[in-house]
Formats: structure tokens, sequence, C-alpha cells
């Protein structure tokens, strides 16, 4: 006999794992939630929106808590002031880091390395808006993203090689062939020079331009329409995007077969169906 007072789902498991992230106060950027899209907002323009030591970590930390969000569903990243990120600042990072020891420096590395594995690793798809200067790790935090729009006066360089150091860099030698192809990516992290709008559409790193006055606006449209979207389907495509890269083709088809099973679970998948039937569009709630 079923007791209508005991709750389907026990409430120590949704407090356990799950944390609204709506009303987070960014100290060292800018947060903003609207309609379930959460744009971060590189906020220095006065130097291009470098990144410092804790801006870094406060990044890597929100993209970890976003795994438990359930009021975010899609993230917009971009910058103020006509320019996305100059990557890190030259005076309090690649200064202070010259008098670190290997442990220390190491402990550094890590840290940025995390920023990338937790942009992956969350559910959320993230759409980078970039206009003007992306450069260093701002190169790396747009290639991070799942989708990038750009300007025609977006620049981005993986500059690396022109501080004396290796193209290797936050996944860059992994993640950016997959987006670009081996030769180009080899080209920009040998010569670290820049990448124009034009030929960063034509390459694929920009999924599309948009006017420079548009890119913000075009990119939280796009984050609006994957949060309209079945959102719960859409972590599952975003970890099988991430994880098919380390498998066989008939893993990867098993791992699929899988997760669409799963997904055929859900009642978004039984809305859509209801839906059609009866020539409607369909309203997912992300369960």
């Amino acid at each position: 006999m079923n007791d209508t007072t005991i709750p389907r789902v026990d409430p120590a498991l949704l407090a356990g794992n799950r944390r609204p992230m709506a009303g987070y106060q960014a100290a060292h950027f800018q947060w903003q939630v609207s309609g379930g899209v959460g744009t971060i907002t590189l906020h220095r323009p006065e130097r291009k929106n470098p990144l410092t030591f804790s801006a870094y970590a406060e990044l890597r930390d929100l993209f970890n808590a976003l795994r438990l969000a359930d009021d975010v569903h899609a993230v917009v990243v971009t910058g103020a002031g006509g320019n996305f990120c100059s990557g890190g600042d030259v005076h309090e990072i690649i200064g202070p880091l010259i008098r670190l020891t290997a442990p220390e420096l190491l402990a550094f590395t890590r840290m940025t390395g995390d920023l990338v594995k937790h942009m992956r690793g969350c559910p959320q798809p993230i759409v980078a808006a970039i206009d003007g200067v992306c450069a260093g790790a701002g190169a790396i935090i747009a290639m991070a993203s799942d989708m990038r729009l750009g300007t025609a006066k977006s620049k981005v360089a993986f500059l690396f090689n022109k501080v004396g150091l290796a193209g290797c860099d936050m996944g860059a030698c992994a993640m950016l062939p997959r987006i670009v192809g081996q030769g180009r990516a080899s080209e920009l992290l040998y010569t670290g020079r820049t990448l124009g709008g034009d030929e960063g559409e034509r390459w694929g790193f920009f999924n599309r331009l948009c006017a420079p006055e548009d890119v913000l606006a075009q990119a939280q449209a796009l984050a609006a329409d994957l949060v309209a979207g079945p959102t719960f389907a859409n972590g599952i495509t975003k970890t099988m995007l991430q994880q098919e890269w380390a498998m066989t083709i008939e893993q990867a088809i098993e791992a699929e077969a899988q997760a669409q099973a799963l997904c055929m679970l859900t009642q978004d998948f039984h809305r859509a169906y209801h839906a059609f039937v009866a020539k409607q569009k369909p309203v997912f709630q992300g369960d």
C-alpha cells in the first residue's frame, strides 16, 4: 500500500546533490543568471580582462559547483569593453611565476588545468562570446567552451610560444586539434600567431561570426535555445562528446546505446512524443 505522505524523492538526497547558483556573488568577475542562462563577464576592461591567481581559482570553483546547479542549464562566457581576455596578467601572474620553485609552479599549472577540466565536466553547454583580444589563457577558455561566436575583430592567439613556453598548456595539444585539425593546431601552437575572426570561422574555431555589438546577445540567445531544450539530455550529449574521444568506435556505439536508453526514461522524451501526436511544440522541463 502506498503512503502518499512519503515524498517520492528523499529530501536528503536532493539537499546533498543540488546547489542553486543563481544567487552566487562572484568576487573576481561578473556573474548573472537569467532564464536558466548563467553569464560570466571577465571585467577588467582597462587591461583587456586579464586573469589573476584569484580569478583562475574562482572560475575553477564556479564551474565545479555548476555540476550540482539545478537553476543554471547553459553558460555564456564573455569579456567587457570590446575584448574577451588577454590571458594571465603580466604583472600579477607572469612576474610572480619566475620566482617560484617547481612544486609551486606545478600547483599553479594544475589549478589552471583544473579550470578546463571543470568546464568540460559540468553538464551545462558553454557558449563563448568573443570580440577583440582572446589570447593565452583567454584562448584556452574559448577553446574549452562547447561553442564559440566571434566577430570580424576577434584576435585569437595561443601565444605561449611568445613567452618562451610550450604550446601544451591547459590541454591545448589535446583539444585544439579536435577543433581545427592537427596541422592548423600545430601552426597556432608552434608560432603563437594571431587567428583572425574570418580565418577562425573558416577553420571551424568559430561556429559563426556576429557584429561586435550583437555577439553577446546572440550567444545568450543560443544559450536560451539550449535551456528551452531537453537539458538533461543536453548534459548527456556533452558527456559523450567528451568521453568518446578515448573510446573505440565499438565502445562509443555501446556507450551511446546506454546513454540514449537512459534518456528514453525521461519525462522530456514522453513530452516530445505526446506533443508530436497532438501537433504541438514540446515544452521541456529537464526531467
